[in-house]
């Protein structure tokens, strides 16, 4: 499966999960909601991935922790807030590329509509990768 199959198939469980719960819930619920859908239909999910920083001799192991990781491929950030901010879109792209991945999923299940609060982050695209 590709990156671009493969986030369809997120984008399709996280509107899923918004249809059923409505906005107003906490983040977490909302992770935990995701992740389990995800795993129902297949995918192999991580929550809260702890994620490693490395800066000149320092090392932290969880320097922070991304919400969900799919397929080893995909980072999601999800939130619950009532708009998106800049910084949100550059942490969602520092998480990318601490962790050495092409594509993330921001998004704001506050939304009315969970297109409306879907972004999709890219870093340095360097063409599609295939989950096994």
């Amino acid at each position: 499966m590709t990156e671009n199959e493969l986030t369809d198939a997120i984008i399709g469980a996280a509107i899923f999960v918004h249809r059923r719960l409505g906005p107003g819930l906490l983040e977490s619920v909302y992770r935990r909601c995701l992740a389990y859908e995800l795993r129902k239909r297949g995918f192999s999910v991580v929550e809260e991935k702890p994620v490693a920083l490395d800066y000149d001799e320092l090392h932290d192991p969880c320097a922070f922790r991304a919400d969900l990781l799919v397929e080893e491929l995909i980072v999601i950030e999800l939130k619950a807030k009532s708009a998106i901010h800049p910084i949100d879109k550059a942490q969602t792209l520092s998480h990318l590329r601490l962790m050495n991945l092409n594509v993330g999923l921001l998004l704001n299940f506050h939304e009315a509509k969970l297109v409306d609060g879907l972004h999709r982050i890219v870093n340095n695209y360097r063409g599609p990768r295939v989950s096994e």
